[in-house]
């Protein structure tokens, strides 16, 4: 056996503020060419293969740091931290069980289904301003606003809320990227702030006002005694409203961005909009928007012979796993008719904190890729894409467009 600190590894600088758009995949290669896995500066190790990424994202013996990610980087206490504290993702065996099995039946395949006519209602709508002109800036048009309104409707936020939300949600969400805690942690704490008290309210008037959504649902449970506190529903809420807005919007955006080109696969689905499913699993395999998953070993872990020790920090690379040669025929193009088997990408994680919202990520996206094809013919891009950093969620700054008449 030999310890991960005395393996010669290729290092790839995370903190790069040029790691982003074409050079983030080219550097990726670098380094898994060299080996499976790579050092993260004093952080910890990237796990670059997909078989081994997968074996972290699912052992019993690693769980997601939760608060630890903020510890490291020196943030043990404010409004950001706090939040942290019962989140799930901060959870590990009988609570985190506990309540992702009261929220995880508004999540199932068929539940995702059902808000399918609403996805389409909310399409119609972002696609009036557009319709005739020719061209938008993808991310302010559709990508900020379709998922955040959708996550307003599943939750039972009034739509009008629906920018403040993905406000939010894009600055909380900034917890997971390194140089936006050192540079923003100001934004991000007041921002974690008023997202706090708008969750209460909204569980304050559903308490005097039940309906047909996901709040009503969680207050019910609790009144039925399952045990589940105000806190903890507060938790679960802002868990929900957050991951559902900034992760849908810069996968639609990477998405569009990629049809734009690869304009061939864009006219297969508005020839044939039943492709738009496997058009979605071939976006988020080629860019997915989490491109690093983190887990902490919660003792020795012996994996290729190689010894992680207790504490070490494992930072699962989907980029490269869903990538991977041993694993994909072809990785490197995007081709939404290719066979990619049975291997499953690694985008929404694997294991025990597999992404909650996956199912209703993947309908928005069918519904957006179907929707939009037919009336985006000869789709282009109208300028060099403004990429943020890949560290937390890799989103699109700004995407701007020219298409066809429809």
């Amino acid at each position: 056996m030999t310890a991960i600190a005395e393996l010669d590894l290729p290092a790839l600088d995370y903190m790069d503020a040029s790691l982003a758009g074409p050079r983030f995949h080219e550097e990726l290669e670098r380094v898994r060419e060299r080996s499976w896995i790579a050092r993260a500066g004093e952080l910890g190790f990237f796990v670059l293969d997909r078989e081994a990424a997968a074996f972290f994202l699912r052992t019993s013996s690693a769980t997601f740091p939760g608060r630890k990610m903020l510890e490291v980087q020196g943030v043990s206490s404010g409004p950001l931290y706090e939040r942290f504290k019962g989140n799930l993702l901060d959870l590990d065996g009988a609570d985190h069980r506990r309540l992702r099995k009261l929220v995880q039946p508004a999540f199932t395949p068929p539940a995702a289904d059902r808000h399918r006519p609403a996805m389409r209602d909310l399409l119609e709508r972002l696609w009036e301003p557009v319709a005739g002109t020719g061209r938008c800036e993808f991310v302010a048009s559709f990508a900020k606003p379709y998922p955040a309104m959708m996550i307003a409707t599943v939750m039972g936020a009034p739509l009008a809320d629906a920018e403040r939300l993905g406000t939010w949600a894009n600055l909380i969400q900034g917890q997971f990227d390194p140089v936006k805690v050192a540079t923003m942690l100001p934004e991000l704490e007041r921002a974690a702030l008023e997202f706090g008290d708008y969750t209460r309210e909204l569980l304050e008037a559903r308490h005097d006002d039940p309906r047909d959504d996901l709040i009503s649902q969680l207050i019910a449970a609790e009144e039925e005694g399952d045990r589940l506190s105000d806190e903890e529903c507060v938790m679960l809420v802002s868990a929900v409203l957050v991951g559902g807005v900034d992760t849908t919007q810069a996968q639609l955006a990477h998405g569009l961005r990629l049809f734009a080109e690869h304009p061939e696969q864009w006219r297969l689905i508005a020839e044939d909009p039943s492709l738009a499913p496997a058009a979605a699993e071939e976006v988020l395999r080629y860019e997915p928007i989490t491109p690093f998953t983190a887990r902490i070993a919660l003792e020795d872990i012996v994996y290729r012979d190689v010894t992680f020790p207790e504490g070490t920090l494992l930072i699962a690379c989907s980029a490269t796993a869903n990538r991977d040669p041993a694993e994909y025929e072809a990785p490197a193009s995007f081709d939404i008719r290719a066979d990619r088997g049975r291997a499953k990408p690694l985008t929404f994680g694997a294991g025990p904190h597999f992404c909650l919202g996956a199912n209703l990520a993947r309908a928005e996206l069918h519904e957006a890729f179907a929707f939009l094809a037919p009336r985006m013919p000869e789709l282009a891009l109208d300028g060099a894409p403004a990429y943020d950093t890949p560290i937390g969620i890799y989103a699109l700054d700004e995407l701007r467009l020219c298409f066809g008449p429809a």
